[in-house]
């Protein structure tokens, strides 16, 4: 296998729906994934961090990257979110993730015992070794601890099996360092919508996306507008949409964006424990803002 681009554009990291008492909305996430395909997502990314999956057990882990599949029916590639502290168990989702028929998968950098840099070569080497897919691996220091250096991912990227990042460090630095170093043989995915166009300025293919949730086509759009050339109209939407993009930070991922679907009239439902609602100061101001945006009535 040479490297090869998952995807190109804008990838969503879709919530996982659930009903009030927490169990999971299968219906309602088919729905979902229907309906970002429709409006022009590239991509669906299941069990990521906007679909909770530290709070899936295994067997709807499972059942969320298996609807996803089913769903698609490749329409778009399907990213499989297998990461884990614990390289065994990881190794174990990947493989099942695989067999279901995932086109690629999503690889947190391991949390809380976290790692050294050479620590991250051999998990992530391991991991590609095994299982033998296209791996995305998700860089996300504000929750893990862990921050992939630019020469760690020269040396990971040398693996045929590791073709692509998901960058939220938010050290714009970091990631020219690491687009200089690897060059083409490492796709860049930017995990932060306030920094779509400037991940792209660097060589970037893409986004990975909380916003893609509630403006699909919107969010698409960034992207699309810049690989057709139109960088002004690129820039244009981007810097629109940065009082959005705020507002859907201004809690935990995914408390905001899950909050937004249902004013929208989505029934998402909640959050899981240790996850909870907005207090009403908040819910207050993120209404505010969807309204300015058009998206409440």
């Amino acid at each position: 296998m040479t490297n090869t681009t998952v995807f190109t554009g804008t990838g969503v990291a879709i919530v996982t729906p659930m009903f009030p008492d927490g169990s999971i909305n299968y219906e309602k996430y088919r729905e979902l994934i229907e309906w970002q395909i429709e409006n022009g997502t590239n991509a669906i990314i299941a069990c990521g961090t906007t679909g909770e999956s530290s709070t899936l057990n295994d067997e709807e882990h499972v059942n969320v990257i298996r609807i996803a599949v089913e769903q698609s029916k490749g329409r778009v590639p399907v990213i499989a979110g297998t990461g884990s502290n614990d390289t065994g168990y990881c190794l174990e989702l990947s493989r099942t993730a695989k067999e279901l028929g995932s086109d690629a998968l999503l690889l947190v950098t391991p949390y809380y015992n976290k790692t050294s840099q050479r620590g991250l070569v051999a998990h992530y080497t391991a991991i590609a070794d095994d299982v033998r897919m296209p791996m995305i691996l998700y860089n996300v220091p504000s929750r893990t601890g862990v921050d992939i250096k630019p020469e760690t991912y020269a040396k990971l990227s040398s693996n045929p099996y590791i073709v692509g990042i998901k960058e939220a460090n938010g050290n714009i630095n970091s990631i020219a360092r690491t687009a200089a170093l690897c060059g083409d043989k490492l796709d860049i995915y930017s995990g932060n919508d306030d920094q779509i166009v400037p991940v792209l300025s660097l060589g970037g293919k893409g986004i990975i996306s909380v916003m893609s949730n509630i403006i699909p086509a919107k969010t698409s759009e960034i992207a699309a507008n810049w690989f057709r050339g139109d960088i002004k109209k690129s820039c244009n939407l981007q810097l629109e949409l940065m009082e959005l993009v705020t507002a859907l930070f201004s809690d935990v991922n995914p408390i905001p964006v899950k909050e937004a679907m249902n004013l929208m009239g989505m029934d998402v439902g909640p959050c899981r424990l240790p996850l909870c609602d907005m207090d009403e100061q908040g819910h207050q101001a993120l209404a505010a803002v969807l309204r300015r945006y058009g998206l409440l009535n």
